[in-house]
This record gives structure tokens, C-alpha cells and sequence, in this order.
């Protein structure tokens, strides 16, 4: 595994005071809790399940990367909004 595909640190490495995240890869609870501090509007891990359940991308050991699972939201938006996620005229 690559560090940039390593795990996040998870609830022990934050009891030992190591409590860096990946991006690239976080548990799903960590990313819930990271985009509800940064949307303004709470995510719930159920509400990451179901996004993961619909097809949003995540790493073969089950994390999500924010930036993948970003673009995926921006075409599952641009989808159901009939644009179809094409750019451009």
C-alpha cells in the first residue's frame, strides 16, 4: 500500500495524540465528520453509506478518498440534473 493510500489514523491513533488524517483514504466516520465541519451542513455516516450503496467510489479496504468521492457527487448532481455531466454547449 502507498502512504498516500494509507488509512487514516483511526480513534486509537487519536488517544495516543496521533490523529492525522488522509484525504485519501478515510473511514467513512471520519469523513462524515470532516465534511460536516467544512459544508456547514451535517453528514452522517448513513448518509456516506447510502452515496457509497448508489455507486460513490471508495478504496478496496472500504475508505473513501474525499477527492474521488467529491467528483462523484458533482456528476451524480450533474446527472440528475439532465446535463449529463458533459461541460461546455
Amino acid at each position: 500500500m502507498t502512504p498516500e493510500h494509507a488509512p487514516s489514523s483511526g480513534p486509537a491513533a487519536a488517544a495516543q495524540g496521533m490523529s492525522r488524517l488522509n484525504p485519501a483514504a478515510m473511514a467513512v466516520a471520519d469523513a462524515a465528520r470532516v465534511l460536516t465541519r467544512l459544508g456547514g451542513k451535517p453528514v452522517t455516516e448513513d448518509m456516506l453509506e447510502a452515496d457509497i450503496d448508489a455507486g460513490a467510489p471508495t478504496n478496496a479496504d472500504g475508505s473513501v478518498n474525499l477527492v474521488h468521492y467529491a467528483a462523484w457527487l458533482v456528476k451524480d448532481m450533474a446527472t440528475r440534473s439532465g446535463t449529463g455531466g458533459a461541460g461546455g454547449d
